[in-house]
């Protein structure tokens, strides 16, 4: 599946994709968790970063989503419920086939939905890789509160990130345009024309660019496109955002 390259003389180079799984409830209405998983496995990522994932919910059969679709790829996930009611669950999750562990998970300030993020180290070719994933919620000014928090000491501001590769992505519910997308792009980089990119929501007829990845700190963006296959465009409400990246080692 991976198709991580290290080059001890160089750099590494290894895939990220985001992707907004809406509870793997597809746009038939029809709830498929295989085939979300195959959307993934189609992309070769080496990590993933997933969105409005089910745990434990009765309106998803009580399944562990992150889990089983972790199993699936072959990976390890990391899962993290910014809604947890009772034994109900729903939330954000990091998978990867490469060593990792949990730095911290938590909610963040919000004025609808809960929303949250989840920080993961992932090692690659032996050098960790800071990993950040959320889920931003749906007014400008809920959006503003929550990137300025996760740009702060707790986050992307935290004394461990200085200078050390890093990735941050997930659904931001923001367009390249958007007043939160713009405060990120000031600190880490996401390609010269972000603009250019296809949008990713809705994923039959998209019209909207709302997921994105972002690096810095001896990552480099070589690549980055949306995957608009036909099983990506019915497993799921938005389409999957791939990135390749080089790791100066």
């Amino acid at each position: 599946m991976s198709q991580i390259s290290c080059d001890p003389s160089d750099a590494a180079t290894f895939s990220v994709l985001t992707y907004n799984v809406h509870s793997c409830i597809g746009t038939d209405r029809r709830l498929d968790i295989r085939r979300v998983a195959d959307v993934i496995l189609e992309s070769r990522a080496d990590i993933v970063l997933l969105q409005e994932l089910d745990v434990g919910r009765i309106r998803t059969g009580r399944m562990d989503q992150a889990a089983e679709i972790a199993a699936f790829v072959s990976m390890s996930p990391h899962f993290h419920a910014a809604l947890h009611v009772e034994e109900e669950q729903y939330g954000d999750a990091i998978l990867t086939a490469l060593p990792s562990r949990r730095v911290r998970a938590a909610a963040l300030p919000s004025l609808g939905e809960q929303r949250g993020a989840i920080w993961v180290e992932v090692e690659v070719c032996g050098q960790p890789v800071q990993v950040i994933n959320t889920h931003l919620g749906l007014s400008r000014k809920e959006r503003m509160m929550q990137v300025n928090h996760l740009l702060g000491d707790d986050w992307l501001g935290h004394s461990t990130q200085r200078g050390k590769p890093r990735i941050f992505g997930g659904d931001l519910n923001a367009v390249p345009s958007s007043a939160a997308f713009k405060t990120v792009r000031k600190v880490l980089h996401t390609g010269d024309k972000p603009n250019g990119l296809r949008p990713t929501f809705p994923s039959r007829f998209p019209l909207l660019r709302l997921d994105h990845l972002f690096c810095d700190n001896g990552v480099e963006l070589l690549d980055i496109a949306v995957l608009s296959t036909p099983r990506a465009r019915v497993a799921s409400d938005h389409l999957p955002l791939l990135a390749r990246f080089r790791l100066r080692t």
